[in-house]
């Protein structure tokens, strides 16, 4: 699989989840903008057989290699960011829940999901949008998840996908800040996420952001059920120079920890 056919596999899922983002992506191509993807996210748990270990394997096969680690205590998630040659290739980021550090309860219900997952389904790239790869929990399950986590909550009910794309705002010509974009965003009738400011980062970090709140899908649950939940959002982010003049190729820890909350069932 190329690299463009596994994006434009991943694009297909995630506007069927946000189409939101297809609405703004259009939105400023209408501008007369070229949108160039910066990166785009999954999320996971940190089980067997559905752990980063397990995934990283499909992003290095397409060229690409990993940055740093990054850890986010408060939510107890681990991460990793991947970049390759091609300069506009999007990033990719992938984060995983430390399921051993939530209560036994909720540690329980994810362990449960993962022990559906045959590692079968895990030897081709399509699974980074398989969705979920195990039967609905049921609702009270889904609200026990949220109480402790908003993420695995997320993971639980929607499986593995992409969970954002994000416009490089260094690509754009009329609209080059993250405040701008966030403007153009509200006029087309969608919410900010505000968590930690709307623009979180700053040049001196090298990296500012800024993102929607995510779209909302009902869901049947396990106890029949149906509720709507946050699925994915839009992200937006502008890059800095370094010391060296080399364009910053990572991620900020802590502007993530709040882009993250994007998909909070308190703020959608």
């Amino acid at each position: 699989m190329t690299r463009d056919d596994f994006f434009s596999a991943l694009w297909t899922d995630y506007v069927a989840m946000a189409p939101q983002a297809q609405r703004i992506r259009d939105a400023f191509v209408s501008r007369g903008e070229r949108v160039v993807n910066d990166h785009v996210a999954f999320r996971t748990l940190g089980l067997e057989p559905i752990g980063i270990a397990r995934l990283e394997p499909h992003v290095l096969a397409l060229g690409y290699r990993q940055l740093e680690p990054y850890e986010f205590p408060d939510k107890k998630l681990r991460a990793f960011g991947y970049v390759c040659d091609d300069p506009e290739a999007p990033r990719i980021f992938l984060s995983e829940l430390k399921v051993e550090e939530l209560s036994p309860r909720s540690a329980a219900i994810l362990k449960e999901c993962a022990a559906w997952v045959d590692s079968a389904e895990l030897s081709e790239p399509e699974v980074l949008w398989s969705g979920r790869l195990w039967d609905p929990i049921s609702w009270e399950d889904y609200q026990t998840l949220v109480a402790e986590s908003e993420y695995a909550a997320w993971v639980a009910t929607l499986g593995l996908r992409p969970n954002h794309f994000t416009i490089a705002i260094n690509y754009l010509q009329k609209t080059t800040s993250v405040e701008e974009v966030l403007g153009v965003v509200e006029s087309l009738g969608y919410k900010v996420n505000d968590s930690g400011g709307r623009v979180k980062g700053t040049p001196e970090q090298l990296l500012e952001q800024g993102s929607t709140l995510a779209d909302r899908m009902e869901v049947e649950f396990a106890d029949g059920q149906v509720h709507a939940v946050p699925t994915c959002y839009y992200e937006f982010a502008k890059r800095y120079p370094d010391a060296s003049g080399n364009l910053f190729q990572g991620f900020v820890a802590t502007s993530a920890d709040k882009i993250f909350e994007s998909t909070d069932t308190k703020k959608n």
